[in-house]
Order: structure tokens, then sequence, then C-alpha cells
């Protein structure tokens, strides 16, 4: 198998999980490497000395798998070979290509001595149907992209070297892509990269999107697909694009962008970040931001005209690995400060990061340290540049963001 970035976190993640009776559900973008997952998965289960015949793997994206074949079937082919007296560990990959999958999994699920893995490509599966029949049943494991680490590793590029550009890196990383597969094509040019890309997304928007929910105007889809890319990092709200998109002379109603933006984080293209209210310690309902899953797709999503804000494509990069560490994030917001992540750690402690890339003159470091210091509580807050010398200062850490990204924590 491809050197393919041993993704320790998450096989640590299922093997946790290993056993206990509880579905495990792996979600993610298409092609951000769930079914390798489970393949790295399934050669530790070997490894730990598991029989191979106690494992079944049965890939859906090939239709001999499913084609005139009704859930029932599959079912009774899994259970025929099933052994009695040990734990079986069935692996079922792009389970929503099935008709009423859910009964299939169900029906497993309810065989003694079997531990189900599951993977599918958006919330189709984890809609309602499927979340109420399993509810409380289900752990769902949230795959991304590679991370700028696990990327510099795909590149066999030795980070304990103390040398090493990383800003020139980090714009690889930014302008190519972090999916697996995609980092795999880099030897072939970007040409390859960029067809790769454009093939994924397509498939995206064609299967998982308009054809599912019937989406007949193709064009305002597009539209207000590239829009939310071209302001990664701003705060949207669905009235405001439709009043943007309606002096463009398109005319979308607001509940129309509030629907396809919402099949989009469905499918794992965008990401919503709700705003907090830092006084009133409460959520708020309007002017999300958005982040997208791989900033490489920004290639396709706004073409030449790329956001040229290296400040948000910076923080959609933050947000991400804030996500892989295990954090709920939201943006902050009080009557006279903004700052750009507030996060619940996974131990439930809270955490304040604000993002710029360089605090190049007096009145930046004013703003990025402020945005912070306005914040009258004794939680953690950093903030994250890529300047190399770096100054505390009003109780915020100043850290260097590639170092940061590099941690392993």
């Amino acid at each position: 198998m491809a050197n393919y970035t041993n993704r320790k976190q998450y096989i640590d993640k299922l093997l946790s999980y290993k056993d206990k009776d509880l579905i495990k559900v792996v979600s993610g973008l298409r092609r951000s490497g769930k079914s390798t997952l489970l393949e790295l998965y399934r050669e530790h289960l070997l490894k730990q000395g598991i029989g191979k015949r106690q494992i079944q793997f049965l890939n859906f994206e090939l239709p001999e798998n499913y084609l005139n074949k009704t859930w029932s079937d599959i079912y009774f082919e899994i259970k025929k070979k099933m052994l009695t007296d040990k734990t079986n560990y069935v692996f079922l990959d792009e389970v929503q290509n099935i008709p009423l999958f859910e009964k299939l999994v169900d029906g497993l699920f309810a065989s003694d001595n079997t531990d189900i893995y599951i993977t599918g490509s958006n919330a189709f599966l984890l809609s309602s149907e499927l979340a109420t029949l399993l509810s409380g049943r289900y752990i769902e494991i949230s795959i991304l992209p590679f991370s700028f680490k696990e990327y510099l590793s795909a590149r066999n590029i030795d980070t304990s070297k103390n040398y090493l550009n990383y800003e020139a890196l980090f714009f690889d990383y930014v302008n190519e892509t972090s999916l697996p597969k995609g980092v795999e094509l880099r030897e072939n040019g970007f040409d390859k990269i960029y067809e790769y890309l454009e093939a994924i997304y397509t498939t995206i928007i064609e299967k998982d999107i308009t054809q599912r929910h019937q989406i007949n105007d193709k064009r305002a889809f597009a539209n207000i697909v590239k829009f939310v890319a071209s302001n990664i990092g701003s705060a949207l709200s669905p009235g405001n694009i439709s009043k943007i998109l309606k002096q463009d002379g398109q005319n979308i109603h607001h509940a129309t962008v509030e629907k396809y933006i919402d099949y989009l984080v469905e499918s794992f293209v965008f990401y919503k970040v709700n705003r907090f209210d830092l006084k009133g310690k409460k959520q708020l309902a309007t002017q999300e931001k958005y982040y997208l899953v791989d900033v490489g797709l920004l290639n396709i999503l706004a073409g030449k005209e790329r956001i040229n804000d290296r400040g948000h494509i910076l923080e959609n990069i933050v947000y991400l690995e804030l996500l892989r560490r295990g954090n709920k994030i939201w943006t902050g917001t009080a009557r006279n400060t903004e700052v750009d992540f507030v996060c619940k750690t996974p131990t439930a402690d809270i955490e304040y990061y604000q993002v710029a890339w360089q605090l190049t003159n007096e009145s930046t470091v004013i703003r990025e340290f402020g945005a912070l210091e306005k914040i009258r509580d004794n939680y953690p807050k950093y903030l994250l540049t890529t300047d190399s010398f770096t100054q505390n200062r009003g109780g915020v850490r100043h850290l260097n963001v590639f170092n940061w990204l590099l941690e392993t924590s």
C-alpha cells in the first residue's frame, strides 16, 4: 500500500471503539481516504492476530457487489460466511449505494459477535432515517483530507530538519490539494491535480447534490458555490448572498440559497461555523462563516480569481486543524470585538485563537492582539501568524503557525 501517511489519529480512534457495541460510521468528503483508512485498520486487525475469515470487506462502489441484489440478499451472503464462535468484523464501504441499506446495517448490528464498520460519502448516510434508526448505537468518525503535517509526510519531507522553507511548502499545500490521491499526482504536474479535483467536484455536485435533490437551476447553484468559496472566513447570510446575486442579475430566493448551502455542508464540501456571543455566552443564529474542506478546490471553484487573501486561506487551514484535534468551534463576537475561533477542547476547556498572516506593522499588532486582549477571562488565548519571531503580550501567546501545525498533540 502506498505510503498512505498512516493516519494514526483515525486508526487509534477506531481501535478505541473496537468490539464496543456501536456501529462505527466513517464519514467525510469523497476521496478523503475513508476506504484506505478501513484497509489500514483491517491490516491492524490482522497484525493483532485476528483471522482472515473473521473479516468481511464489501466495497459497494463496485456494482458487482450490489447490482440486482436486495439488501436481504447481501445480508444473507454475509451471514453465511460468519464464524459462530469468534467476533466477525464486517466492513461495508460506500453503503449508501444499497437501497434500504439501513435495514442491512440494522440486521447485522442485531447479530451476535459482529463488529460493524461503514463508510459513506455524504450526510445521506446519517440522514434522519438512519440516525433515528441507529440513535445512540453508532459513533461517527469524520475524516478530513491531509493535514499540513500529513501532507509533508506524504511528500517524504523530514520535518526534523531546521532549515526547511515552510512558507514555500505551505503554498504548495494550499495551491495544490490536501486530498491524499491528489498529493500522489504531484509528480505528474499541476494539470493532473486540477483534473482530479475537477472530477471529484463534478461527482459530488452531480451525484450527491443536484441529482439527489433535483436541482434544476444548475447555474444558480454554481454561482452560490462560487460565492461562498470566494468568501471563506467571512460572515455570510443567505439573505445577503441573495441580495448580492440579485445585483448581478440573478434572482435566487434566500430560502433557496440556504438550502443549497446546507447540501454543500452535508456533502462535506464546506464546514459551517456558528457565531458565539462572548458576553451572553450563547450561540447566535445568523451570519455564519464557512470554510472549505480542501483549499485546493478553490482552483475549481473560484478559478483564476482564487482568493488572494492569504489571511483567510491560513484561517481556513487553522480551522481544519482545530477540527482534526477534536475541538468544537465557533466564531466569537462581542460588541466591540470579533475573535476568529472560540474552541471547546476534547477535555471541555475553552481556548481562543486569532489568525493573521503577518504582523507587518504596529496597527496590525494592536488589532490582532487587541481582539484577544478584550476578552476578560483566564482561558488560554493564542495568536497564530507566519512570523518567525513571536512576542507574547497581555496574556496572549503568540505562536508561529507552521510550528503549531506541525505539533503533535
